[in-house]
């Protein structure tokens, strides 16, 4: 057969190509390999799948397959008939993708890409499901997070790696949904039809005709879609045209929570050591090796954001004799840490300002005033106080704004919202350039008022039922004591802050009103260190005021904190004494009572001991007087204290016992968490009490009674003195392996709550263990451990301490 008879019995594209393959002897995979036609492609065209393939796409078949002029010319007009058919319903696909470079070029790669390992993974994964045929529809991915995060990078590199997976080519289509004229729909899908070889005049005008006509052109094509830096869900829908084999990766700060059907890879700051390898990748291994420390600053400064690493890693770069410390000192100042995250054309602040300006005016205000909250996270309360908002639902819609925007996260904790770093210094820059002092101050006060009032009612929850004069006040933040205790414990550093505040500025009641609603709090959660602060800071304006009772009442908490708490029993003593004075002048017999308790109850942890029973008697007497059992039940188990540590037991153990039936009788209120902590630590007292008398069966119920009620209520610190004493009774009936479980686990309590005196005893019990089990190592680990602590004590504590070291005497 001639050329020429070939040519002119066929009329159809797809009968030309094949006849002219077969003509050459060819297969479709040696035709591909000739012309860099995908196999695929001529498949598509040979079966008409394709009916009307590019002019380029022609001329490349034209060498492999020998076509002369005329046959090449003839067959180009066949496809071009094609195509004129094609375009009023579109229903081919191409073989290649050419086009403009706007649309189809990728940005370059960065060699340095770090700490973003998991997510190329996920999106492999993506990409192998689609090679596997899994799917019945393309898929869809949106890389979503904060500005800076390096989600175009991300999707660059994942284009780059997965260029294997789609062999029919890339799109790479920016929207520009920041800028203040982000990419139209239709003219987005112009660029890329124009990437998909369609001629501009053959492009429909309507949006719904290109959406239609992208869709079958990619219907059956390998080809990977990047859509970058989308602004919102409307602008992205007539954009998803990938057939089956398609991956279509979004970006965008949005995430795009309206899009269905999608993955989603959220892309947080760097991890640590993430963070310090792409700083050594840009200013070398030796500069970080010699500033090890101010390196690892450095990147915390920077928020571990990879734009701001890299912008600090290019000034370093281009400065090689400065020292990283000389950057680090000027990163430290807040003021001006935006100013030196700038580097040429890489600028964090004009970054960060692109997303501020697309927000809504009062979540633009949101965004400002939370910077006002001390901690780190905050609830949805604290901004609706911020806005003056009517109610917090109102508060909430502009939070999720903020979230959705990637300007917050949301907070480890239920509920809450917090900033990264940056995030936060460009916040209060915005506050500070917006809004007036005066509008500023009033929204910080309304804030502060709010944090105190809401932490007194909480810690009213936790009042004994017999000093409960009215049922606990229900907020929208808590509604019992579960709530109220979880709230203060996520909530210290801002209630902390804000009684700070309120103290500054002469609202002494509010702070003392605080502090006598946290004092049975203080037993069961919160640390030594921030209630040493707040009773301290009602002292002062009980002070202020001139209260005598309010005097009193807060140096006798202060008296609890020093020697239970902190091991000081030196200053305790003398604060329990002061608390004595100010208790008499202001004729309180209550305050007289719990003031003997606390000097007797010093003298007690400090191992000396008044020399007879009389403050206790005195301060059982003063309760009497004051009519106030809850006071006279404590001062006798105080009493039964100082019995057994004069060796009086069997005294001791009916003295107890009468305490113990009264905590434990059923009550005309409903108990509180006060109650049965107030129970267990008493029973821990008895349980002592019954082990030196050899009643280590009965102790050992006691103490387990006791951790299950301090465990029931999350009382930590309670927990810890249980398990010591748990650890203390087992170790003495021989069982070593558990005694070191348990002891081990209290001292981890004590260590997270700051109370080295507790630490000391514990590393003590935990030194006597190891020799009694021939562990010498770790006898001598333990005790330079608690040596170390000692000198955080009062002198005549760390002496008692040191000499039990030494000696390695049985806990008792």
């Amino acid at each position: 057969m001639t050329n020429a008879a070939l040519g002119n019995g066929s009329t159809t594209f797809k009968a030309l190509l094949h006849q002219y393959r077969v003509r050459s002897g060819l297969t479709q995979e040696e035709l591909a390999e000739g012309s860099g036609v995908s196999v695929r492609a001529i498949s598509d065209m040979e079966r008409g799948v394709a009916k009307s393939p590019q002019r380029r796409t022609i001329e490349a078949l034209a060498a492999p397959l020998a076509l002369t002029d005329d046959e090449l010319t003839h067959l180009q007009k066949i496809a071009k008939q094609g195509r004129a058919r094609a375009v009023p319903t579109p229903d081919v696909a191409p073989t290649r993708l050419y086009g403009p470079p706007s649309a189809g070029v990728l940005p370059p790669d960065l060699e340095d890409l770090t700490g973003r390992e998991h997510d190329l993974g996920a999106l492999r994964a993506l990409a192998g499901e689609l090679d596997g045929g899994k799917r019945r529809s393309g898929h869809v991915a949106v890389l979503s997070g904060p500005p800076g995060t390096g989600k175009t990078s991300l999707a660059v590199r994942t284009a780059n790696d997965l260029a294997g997976h789609f062999p029919d080519g890339q799109l790479f289509l920016k929207l520009r949904g920041m800028s203040s004229e982000p990419g139209e729909p239709s003219d987005v899908l112009h660029l890329a039809l124009r990437s998909l070889g369609v001629d501009a005049v053959q492009i429909p005008a309507e949006l719904d005709h290109r959406v239609s006509l992208c869709r079958a052109l990619l219907k059956e094509r390998a080809t990977l879609i990047v859509l970058d830096d989308a602004a919102d869900e409307a602008q992205v829908r007539p954009l998803l045209v990938g057939g089956r084999r398609c991956l279509t990766l979004i970006t965008s700060r949005q995430m795009l929570v309206g899009l269905e059907g999608t993955s989603r890879i959220p892309l947080a700051v760097l991890e640590r050591e993430d963070a310090v390898a792409l700083l050594t990748s840009i200013i070398g291994q030796s500069r970080v090796a010699r500033e090890s420390a101010a390196a690892t600053e450095l990147v915390e400064l920077c928020g571990r954001l990879p734009l701001a690493l890299r912008i600090a890693g290019n000034r370093l770069a281009s400065r090689p004799v400065w020292p990283l410390s000389r950057l680090v000192d000027q990163l430290r100042d807040r003021g001006r840490r935006l100013t030196t995250l700038t580097a040429g054309d890489l600028d964090v602040r004009s970054v960060f300002e692109l997303s501020y300006r697309q927000l809504t005016p009062t979540a633009a205000r949101v965004f400002r005033r939370v910077s006002l909250v001390p901690a780190a996270d905050f609830s949805v309360g604290a901004a609706k106080e911020l806005i003056d908002a009517p109610d917090e639902d109102e508060a909430a819609i502009f939070l999720e704004e903020l979230a959705d925007a990637s300007l917050l996260q949301t907070s480890f904790h239920d509920g809450r919202y917090q900033f990264h770093d940056l995030l936060r210094v460009f916040a209060t820059e915005r506050l500070t350039r917006e809004e007036t002092p005066e509008a500023v101050q009033e929204a910080e006060d309304r804030l502060n008022r709010w944090l105190v009032r809401t932490a007194t009612a909480a810690g009213r929850y936790f009042q004994p039922s017999d000093e409960m004069n009215a049922p606990a006040v229900t907020t929208s933040s808590f509604d019992d004591h579960a709530g109220a205790g979880r709230w203060l414990e996520v909530e210290t550093k801002n209630w902390s802050a804000a009684l700070k505040s309120v103290a500054a500025s002469g609202g002494h009641r509010q702070v003392l009103e605080l502090a006598e609603a946290m004092h049975w709090y203080s037993e069961i959660g919160g640390n030594a260190g921030i209630w040493q602060e707040v009773f301290d800071l009602a002292l002062k304006s009980a002070l202020a005021i001139g209260s005598k009772r309010d005097e009193a009442v807060q140096r006798n908490y202060l008296a609890w904190v020093l020697s239970t708490l902190m091991g000081h029993t030196d200053d305790a003593v003398r604060m329990a004494q002061l608390a004595w004075e100010a208790a008499v002048d202001a004729g309180d017999l209550r305050e007289q009572g719990w003031a003997r308790v606390y000097l007797a109850n010093a003298r007690l942890q400090g191992g000396s001991p008044p020399e007879s029973r009389g403050p206790f008697d005195e301060a059982i007497t003063l309760f009497a007087e004051a009519d106030y059992p809850l006071g006279l039940h404590v001062a006798r188990a105080m009493r039964a204290s100082y019995r057994h540590a004069s060796g009086d037991f069997d005294e001791a153990a009916t003295e107890f016992d009468l305490c113990v039936r009264y905590f434990r009788q059923p009550q005309e209120t409903p108990r509180t968490p006060v109650d049965d902590t107030s129970y267990s630590y008493l029973l821990l007292r008895s349980a002592k009490n019954l082990a030196a008398l050899k009643a280590f069966g009965t102790a050992l119920g006691q103490c387990e009674e006791a951790l299950e009620l301090f465990r029931s209520h999350g009382a930590l610190m309670g927990q810890a003195r249980a398990l010591q004493a748990i650890g203390r009774l087992l170790r003495r009936q021989g069982d070593h392996a558990t005694a070191r479980d348990r002891l081990t686990e209290a001292l981890s309590l004590f260590e997270r709550f700051g109370q080295p005196k507790s630490q000391v005893d514990t590393l003590c019990d935990l030194t006597a263990l190891s020799e009694e089990t021939g562990d010498p190592a770790s006898a001598r680990d333990t005790r330079e451990r608690a040596l170390s602590l000692c000198d955080r004590l009062d002198r005549s504590e760390a002496v008692k301490l040191r000499e039990r070291l030494a000696g390695h005497p049985n806990a008792s």
